[in-house]
């Protein structure tokens, strides 16, 4: 559980590739399971950048992808718990152009195909989900024809930052490559002037083990080694990190991680010396040797959640034991609605023509976007924290820059946040990690 501020003893939980696990005080690892890009929808145009005409009918319409069942079904909750109070802060604040908005009936299962069908065939102009990267390609194919704006609060695979949506594909989670500069940071923070980065195979391994390479370079850091593993076989790739002799190892896993945890022990190299990924933290515990982590450090995306967020979470299901996901998918509905007041139109090829501008963002290929946030004069855009607020800056003229529940979003040109936070936490001798801080990975461009 939680420490005592937290709400109801919420639990925050994190994910390792398709399991995930309760951990104290964490947020999630966004749901980043390996992407194949086969059968791209190949969507034409940009709506994110594209002048959309007026389309709407008057009524904005929001809908759900659910996609966790079995164990991971709790997750659910969390989503819908924060759509719903987004959506009744909005029409408190006097809905969509003075009507209502409407949330549409929520339904679960992992068919993400048809229930983007259904959605569209109840006429939603934009839908929130799902939360499984692996599942996404087949709902924004369906939504992208449909002309539906999609925002998912919880991808996070790096390839769907590319993926051809025809612009009307976003996420209010980061990219796992997001994180590179802060694994970097921890280990230059920590003395070291060389690394070594030790990678599980596989897409999230490779993807964030490139972009840790390049964002050792832009720090000064040398990478004096790059081992690969496959889950199971560590001791080659702790034996050649060893022999490289770094200041720091920086280690990007999932599934194998605590098997390269231990391995790197043996070699002498865990402890202070090691800084671990999002998908590698976790409260290992006697699960590993004494002492092997201790003051080790990690990462876990987003933001510890306010009380008074998590209060009015309880607030709209009293049984709510986890707040995963909640904060990303709050924000995503909040920008939905907010851009579809910046159009005054719900239509979805509106949305989709408004959420960059709205998040505070910029696009290359249509422009820049004013943003204050971006360096452009702090009058250019009025940064407000909820739908009203942002609707009252509309209607004064002004831009408005939604930062929300999971801080500054600023879209860029693939619909990827360009501000990701995140929460670090150092072990103890016990194995067990405690948060310690937080820090912010901010880029520009797509």
């Amino acid at each position: 559980m939680l420490p005592s501020a937290a709400v109801h003893g919420t639990t925050i939980t994190a994910r390792s590739g398709g399991a995930r696990r309760r951990f104290p005080a964490a947020a999630v690892l966004a749901a980043g399971t390996a992407l194949v890009l086969a059968g791209c929808s190949g969507q034409s145009g940009n709506a994110r950048v594209d002048t959309a005409d007026a389309g709407g009918d008057g009524t904005l319409r929001i809908g759900l992808i659910l996609d966790n069942t079995g164990k991971q079904s709790f997750l659910n909750a969390s989503q819908l718990a924060a759509a719903k109070l987004a959506v009744e802060e909005i029409n408190a604040a006097g809905g969509h152009k003075g009507r209502p908005v409407e949330l549409l009936p929520a339904e679960i299962g992992e068919d993400t195909i048809a229930r983007a069908k259904e959605l569209v065939a109840a006429k939603a102009d934009v839908v929130i989900g799902p939360t499984d990267s692996s599942r996404a390609p087949g709902a924004i194919d369906v939504l992208a024809r449909a002309k539906v704006a999609m925002i998912s609060p919880a991808n996070s695979a790096h390839g769907l930052s590319r993926y051809r949506s025809g612009g009307y594909y976003f996420r209010t989670s980061a990219a796992d490559v997001a994180q590179a500069p802060v694994l970097v940071k921890l280990a230059k923070d920590g003395g070291a002037r060389t690394l070594t980065v030790v990678h599980e195979e596989g897409s999230y391994g490779k993807d964030v083990s490139v972009a840790v390479a390049a964002a050792a370079k832009a720090a000064g850091l040398g990478i004096v080694a790059d081992a690969e593993f496959a889950p199971g076989q560590t001791q080659q790739a702790a034996a050649a990190t060893k022999a490289a002799g770094p200041d720091a190892v920086i280690l990007v896993a999932r599934s194998g991680a605590q098997g390269a945890i231990a391995e790197l022990n043996n070699e002498g190299l865990a402890g202070k010396k090691l800084v671990l990924s999002d998908g590698a933290i976790n409260q290992y515990g006697s699960a590993l040797g004494s002492n092997a982590l201790d003051g080790a450090r990690g990462i876990l995306p987003g933001v510890f959640p306010s009380a008074h967020f998590q209060a009015e979470l309880v607030a709209v299901d009293p049984a709510l034991q986890d707040m995963t996901f909640a904060a990303e998918t709050y924000d995503a509905v909040n920008l939905a609605a907010i851009a579809a007041a910046a159009a005054q139109d719900d239509a979805g090829s509106s949305i989709a023509a408004k959420l960059i501008s709205v998040s505070g963002g910029s696009a290359k290929s249509g422009g820049t976007v004013p943003s204050a946030a971006a360096g452009a004069p702090a009058d250019a855009a009025s940064v407000c924290k909820n739908y009203r607020e942002c609707v009252d800056a509309i209607k004064a003229g002004k831009p408005a820059d939604y930062d929300g529940e999971s801080g500054r979003v600023g879209f860029d040109d693939n619909g990827d946040v360009t501000s990701a936070n995140y929460m670090v936490f150092t072990y103890g001798p016990d194995n067990k990690a405690r948060m310690s801080g937080s820090e912010t990975a901010a880029r520009t461009g797509g």
